[in-house]
């Protein structure tokens, strides 16, 4: 039974959505990586605008005002260019939930995501407005990044229509390993995040050792406190070096795990996939872990170059995509009428 033509609307548009939405997260990644996070202190505009042109005239005003953060137009277009497309994405999320309505007498429309979707959304333009607020409080920007990871996720998962076959059981083990290698991967993305938003990045200058060393001085205590109060502003990190070295060696230990576990389930899938499309999917898993493990090296090898970084960025991005084809491809319906995700 083919799909209604609301429906394949519904997926086209959930389709541009996605790719809104991960150009928002390199977007995201580039702002945050030329230091452009603050280059508007408020929200939803750039000091009390809605684009850093019309600030001309006030600029000796503001620097008056914040000598220590003079005005900055370059960060400032950087931040309001995010902030333009992040908007445009929050619009056709907003059109998917409305069409999801009209749209509700079929029954292979998807009712509840759509909306859990639009929550996310706000959620997420809360969290961009405390990320100016609170001074780029870790914790706050790499939620951030996690909303627009679950964002991505949701929106691939609805653009992508599921087989129309049960499940084998050959499938199965594969399908709980895909669950626990996407926990995995989330916690990873999740260190990642932090490892940016502490400027922990450069903290190993080498590779595959650190400072020479395989167990490097670390402070784990002061480099996962989660939350140190309000005021402070974590522009440029706050931390001493030990506590950075630890959480950019968590991260890369976390690498290893999460390769390893990725790669059972790639070989678990190509064993017990039924279908062409699961296999594929499982093949994308494997080529977008490699071009990470790749990116990952060579940022530190070539000195944390912008691009780089940015590109790692988009390889979590292309991770994601590709662990959610897997387990959408390894969650068929098998019937129309029974799926409502």
């Amino acid at each position: 039974m083919a799909e209604s033509k609301r429906l394949t609307w519904f997926r086209r548009v959930a389709r541009v959505a996605a790719l809104l939405a991960l150009i928002v997260i390199v977007v995201g990644a580039w702002v945050r990586l030329t230091d452009a996070g603050l280059g508007c202190p408020d929200w939803p505009g750039c000091y009390g605008h809605v684009h850093p042109a019309q600030l001309t005239d006030k600029v000796a005003e503001i620097n008056a005002a914040s000598p220590d953060r003079p005005f900055d137009y370059q960060k400032a277009l950087n931040e309001m260019v995010h902030r333009y497309i992040a908007t445009t994405l929050g619009l056709l999320i907003i059109v998917l939930a409305v069409m999801s309505v009209r749209n509700r007498r079929d029954p292979a429309q998807p009712r509840v995501l759509p909306w859990i979707l639009l929550a996310t959304v706000i959620l997420q333009g809360l969290l961009g407005m405390w990320t100016v607020t609170l001074l780029l409080k870790p914790l706050i920007v790499t939620l951030h990044l996690l909303g627009g990871l679950a964002t991505l996720a949701l929106l691939w998962w609805l653009a992508l229509p599921p087989e129309r076959r049960e499940l084998k059981a050959a499938e199965r083990p594969v399908r709980r390993l895909a669950i626990a290698a996407f926990a995995v991967l989330v916690a990873q993305i999740a260190l990642g995040g932090w490892t940016s938003t502490n400027y922990a990045a450069a903290a190993c200058a080498d590779f595959p050792s650190c400072h020479g060393k395989w167990w490097p001085n670390m402070d784990f205590k002061n480099g996962f406190v989660l939350w140190r109060g309000l005021g402070i502003d974590y522009e440029g990190g706050v931390l001493d070096t030990p506590a950075r070295v630890a959480i950019h060696y968590s991260h890369r230990l976390g690498a290893y795990l999460t390769g390893l576990v990725l790669l059972l389930l790639v070989l678990g899938a190509w064993r017990r996939a039924q279908t062409a499309l699961t296999r594929g999917a499982a093949t994308a898993v494997l080529v977008a872990v490699g071009l990470q493990i790749l990116i990952g090296m060579n940022l530190i090898w070539q000195g944390w170059p912008l691009w780089l970084g940015t590109s790692h960025n988009a390889g979590a991005a292309l991770l994601v995509l590709a662990m959610v084809a897997l387990l959408r491809f390894l969650s068929p319906r098998p019937e129309v009428g029974r799926l409502r995700p």
